[in-house]
């Protein structure tokens, strides 16, 4: 009889379960694809994205700008922290990341990622009480004055407007269509930009005025490696 099995204790997890652990479920971060530096810039460029899944080994992220397979990205998200890699596979609005972890990274992520499981499956939010909302799917597209049609990632939306992230930042004042929606853009982020609607809208309905009908979906599936 084992020492676990005298005390009463369950075994230590072992080093297979914490890198067979997955989250799949949206999670809200930034990304740079390193190796696209802009002229005079001392860092490439970083963009909004959403993590639909993440294991020890993969992740798969939904973002403005898709690199190509082979280039480096960095993407940091709260619940897991700095991740780095290869993208190994491209997908219509993202990619598969192919995580560089060494042992001890990989145990750590794999602890984040039980946590994060336990802490989400165990609270059930009501999106309603926030003013601020993320959509089910965060790809657009926006209509610029001249015809230009441009694709977008939706950060977050609200009954008054709508904050993005793309290759692209229009000026300020700049009027353009999201979706089928019409506003003008109003500010800058770090990631993005700010856009107020000409009018309030109903954020139950609001999703199918934003995003348009033949987008492709991302699944979480897309990362499975086996």
């Amino acid at each position: 009889m084992s020492l676990s099995a005298e005390s009463g204790l369950a075994p230590p997890r072992s080093d297979y379960d914490l890198h067979d652990v997955r989250f799949i479920g949206a999670v809200g971060g930034r990304y740079a694809l390193v190796e696209r530096k802009q002229s005079g810039a001392k860092k490439a460029p970083v963009y909004a994205c959403r993590l639909c899944s993440v294991s020890t080994r993969n992740a798969v992220v939904v973002g403005p700008v898709v690199g190509k397979q082979g280039e480096g990205v960095t993407a940091h998200f709260d619940a897991f922290g700095i991740l780095r890699g290869q993208i190994s596979r491209q997908l219509p609005s993202g990619f598969v990341m192919d995580l560089s972890l060494s042992s001890e990274a990989r145990d750590k992520l794999g602890r984040k990622i039980s946590w994060h499981k336990k802490r989400v499956y165990e609270q059930v939010e009501d999106r309603r009480e926030f003013k601020r909302v993320q959509l089910r799917d965060p790809r657009t597209i926006i209509t610029l004055a001249d015809g230009t049609q441009v694709p977008c990632f939706v950060i977050d939306v609200s009954q008054s407007g709508i904050a993005l992230s793309a290759q692209t930042q229009p000026p300020i004042g700049t009027p353009l269509a999201v979706g089928k929606l019409v506003g003008r853009v109003v500010r800058y982020l770090d990631i993005g930009f700010a856009v107020k609607f000409l009018a309030l809208q109903d954020l139950e309905t609001i999703e199918a005025l934003i995003v348009p009908a033949k987008l492709t979906p991302i699944t979480a599936e897309d990362g499975e490696t086996g």
